[in-house]
């Protein structure tokens, strides 16, 4: 966890690839990865996602750290761009917290089931996951490598109103995008969507939780996450 230490990314890849030539800022930052609670997961002042949309430079601030929220029997880890996903993975699995091909829940506004540029990445090392989590992938391609390397057997995406029906059975990773918060996922009712995260996060043997912030405020993205994890839960987790 200690390679989390805080640093930029001032090249054309990982998520510093999108709109390169054409952004004035070339650079985004990825934040440190402290052992915490929810009352760390706070707002910073950094760009840590920067993209031009319609012709305007987005310069999207993310979380002011990455916080691991550690209990009796879960690990959860919460972070701003969702590649950070695959390194936090690994890093469970080596700790084993879960077994290497169960399923993947993935509950996001996106499939993010891309193919990213190569699967040269070593599993076993977590020194090079973590490069190429930093340096290869995004937030759009970071699941395929899972799948290809046989950490996760499928992958089951929870991104409609379909999604939200399914049951789930046997032993799963969850992954969790507070983007399906957004406005664009507003004809799946807010209450529905809050019970069956909870649901999901009760029978979950880690949870990887992306706060998104091309995709939704911050502020509000940290808002539901402290309501997907109230009292109630959390008196249910440890």
């Amino acid at each position: 966890m200690d390679r989390y230490k805080g640093f930029y990314i001032d090249r054309p890849m990982g998520n510093n690839i999108f709109s390169y030539e054409e952004r004035s800022n070339k650079s985004i930052f990825v934040p440190s990865l402290i052992e915490g609670t929810l009352e760390d997961v706070t707002v910073g002042e950094e760009i840590v996602f920067n993209e031009i949309d319609e012709d305007k430079e987005i310069k999207a601030k993310g979380l002011k750290n990455m916080v691991f929220y550690k209990t009796e029997d879960k690990d959860i880890y919460i972070f701003d761009n969702h590649n950070h996903a695959l390194y936090f993975w690994i890093n469970s699995l080596k700790s084993n917290k879960f077994k290497k091909g169960c399923k993947l829940v993935h509950v996001d506004q996106h499939k993010d089931m891309r193919e990213p540029e190569n699967y040269n990445v070593d599993m076993n090392s977590l020194d090079d996951v973590f490069r190429y989590t930093n340096e290869v992938l995004n937030v759009g391609n970071f699941i395929q490598p899972a799948l290809k390397h046989n950490i996760f057997s499928e992958v089951i995406i929870i991104d409609s109103s379909y999604g939200f029906e399914m049951d789930i059975e046997g032993e799963y990773v969850l992954d969790i995008d507070l983007d399906i918060f957004s406005k664009d996922m507003e004809y799946i009712s807010y209450d529905k969507r809050i019970s069956k995260i909870k649901e999901l996060i009760k029978g979950a043997k880690v949870i990887t939780i992306a706060s998104s912030p091309f995709f939704i405020d911050q502020e509000y993205a940290i808002k539901v996450l402290k309501e997907l994890f109230n009292c109630d839960i959390i008196e249910e987790l440890i």
